[in-house]
């Protein structure tokens, strides 16, 4: 772009290579803004809630994905649009930082994009309306502040924080067996949280699955799961008191980094060598033995040799462990990784009550257990599923589900769910517009209005009359002051959230509010948009 000037000193803008370019500006610039992020807000409307539906997502080398985490959708899905791309990444930052909610916050975006079209038409210009936004965003914060509860759990009375997973699981697709898998969640991330630092590290939880069996199968393991079988089919299958020695050499005779050449011309000369590499074996594997190791992990291959002669001196092993699994089983066994044989020793070999290697229905795939660890601080969810798109979906969940837990054990507050913060929060921000003089108090009650959208969306996702409940709801919640009356998605026949127990972490909805306003006040306050068309 470039600026220029003719003979009577009118400046005049040049874009490069005019022709290809595409310009809009001021108020189509807004509005198509708009209809990109309303047509992405729609995409995730539908599967908002327990009863909302997933999505089937192609990628371009024919894998499928089956999913109803909103992260998840928009990640999958091929977005061109810029303002599309906004609405991907708003998404994405919801996943990292609270792991949940990630389909509410775009809804909610779509819902305030909606409402700001209606007040750019009537000529309220757009810097207006993000303000109004902003101070309404801020209302609606405080008041969620006001009407979250305090959850007190500790390590013995865990049923408060299965019960927020719960109300996570309950929009999967694994919904039916969400208790146990809740139950699983919530321990998981009790056995590796720092309760006096309020601190949770989930790269502890290890999420292992496996296809057959059932989802009722899934287990916890406080231990490891590596995929891998012992490196020789007679070692032995079960050790008890394992000592581990965790390697990453491998077992081969060295070789000299330069180009060599070895001239044998004689039997003698053969047999000699042969002797060397044989005594190297012994050394390794005496070595192993002596620093007592009843069992040894490696990263690398083994020779035909050296796996003969473990198995000879009754000494079980594995290879080709990964990276970071041969980490957690250091961890999980209080363990150190030997780089070299000349430094294994006795203290540096991890325990480990019970390994097993165990073996799947009829295929040939077997897996090793490593249990009852000195230090459980890591553990290892196992998932079973009747075939892979469901194992992925259940992992999305579980996912979602620890994050939950986590955020929980760092802030104890809960709102509670089914829409009845959302609408609570704007009967409390419909009241507030009032004492704001100015043009701001349109945008507020625009916002008081768009944070209807998320309850709305349950009632018709749950085939109920969307507008005809949200407002008997509404009305409710006025009439009798109670902030817990929400949407009865599940048809249980009560609107009181207390009775139904869902609740909402208090940061997850906070956030969802945040950052959806931010984004919507970026996308107005675009004005110009400058692209190269496609031909």
């Amino acid at each position: 772009m470039a600026l220029a000037f003719d003979e009577f000193g009118r400046p005049f803008i040049i874009l490069k290579e005019q022709e290809q370019m595409t310009r809009l500006r001021g108020l189509d610039a807004q509005k198509a803004n708009i209809s990109a992020g309303k047509a992405v807000a729609r995409i995730l409307r539908t599967s908002l809630g327990p009863k909302g539906m997933d999505k089937m997502l192609q990628s371009p080398d024919g894998d499928v994905t089956i999913t109803n985490d909103g992260a998840t959708i928009l990640e999958q899905m091929d977005v061109d649009n810029q303002i599309a791309k906004l609405m991907v990444e708003l998404s994405r930052s919801q996943d990292y930082e609270i792991g949940d909610g990630t389909t509410g916050v775009v809804v909610m975006a779509g819902a305030l994009l909606e409402q700001a079209e209606k007040l750019l038409e009537r000529g309220i210009h757009p810097i207006r309306i993000a303000e109004g936004y902003e101070m309404a965003s801020r209302i609606a914060f405080e008041h969620l502040e006001n009407v979250a509860h305090k959850y007190e759990f500790d390590a013995t009375n865990i049923e408060p924080l299965v019960q927020t997973c719960m109300t996570t699981l309950s929009s999967k697709i694994v919904n039916r067996c969400k208790r146990s898998l809740a139950e699983i969640a919530v321990k998981a991330v009790l056995a590796v949280a720092d309760l006096e630092r309020k601190d949770v590290n989930l790269d502890l939880i290890k999420v292992e699955g496996k296809v057959g069996g059932k989802l009722e199968d899934t287990e916890l393991i406080y231990g490891i799961v590596v995929d891998k079988d012992m490196s020789h089919p007679q070692m032995p299958k079960q050790i008890e008191d394992a000592k581990i020695a965790i390697l990453t050499c491998p077992f081969e005779p060295p070789k000299p980094k330069t180009k060599h050449k070895v001239d044998i011309d004689t039997v003698e000369k053969f047999q000699t060598l042969r002797q060397q590499e044989q005594k190297y074996f012994d050394d390794m594997v005496q070595q192993c033995k002596d620093v007592g190791a009843t069992l040894v992990i490696c990263q690398w291959g083994f020779d035909d040799e050296a796996n003969h002669l473990l198995m000879h001196r009754n000494l079980p092993a594995v290879r080709w462990v990964g990276g970071v699994e041969l980490e957690l089983i250091a961890i999980a066994t209080g363990g150190r990784i030997v780089p070299r044989f000349q430094e294994l020793t006795p203290e540096k070999l991890g325990k480990a009550g019970l390994v097993r290697e165990k073996a799947f229905g009829t295929t040939k795939d077997r897996m090793i257990y490593i249990e009852h660890c000195a230090n459980s601080k890591a553990v290892t969810i196992f998932i079973r599923g009747g075939n892979k798109m469901i194992l992925e979906e259940t992992k999305r969940s579980l996912h979602d589900a620890l994050c939950v837990a986590r955020n929980l054990i760092r802030n104890n507050s809960i709102v509670y769910g089914g829409g009845s913060a959302e609408i609570s929060c704007s009967i409390a921000v419909e009241a507030a517009a009032d004492k704001y003089p100015g043009v701001e108090q349109y945008a507020i009650r625009a916002f008081a209005d768009a944070l209807d959208a998320i309850p709305m969306a349950l009632a018709e996702n749950s085939g109920l009359q969307p507008i005809e409940t949200l407002s008997a709801v509404k009305a409710q919640q006025i009439k009798e002051n109670n902030h817990y009356c929400g949407i009865d998605c599940n048809d249980i026949g009560t609107n009181d959230m207390r009775e139904q127990d869902v609740f909402e972490t208090l940061i997850g909805k906070q956030q969802q509010i945040m950052l959806a306003t931010q984004v919507v006040k970026m996308i107005l306050k675009i004005d110009d948009v400058i692209s190269s068309s496609d031909y």
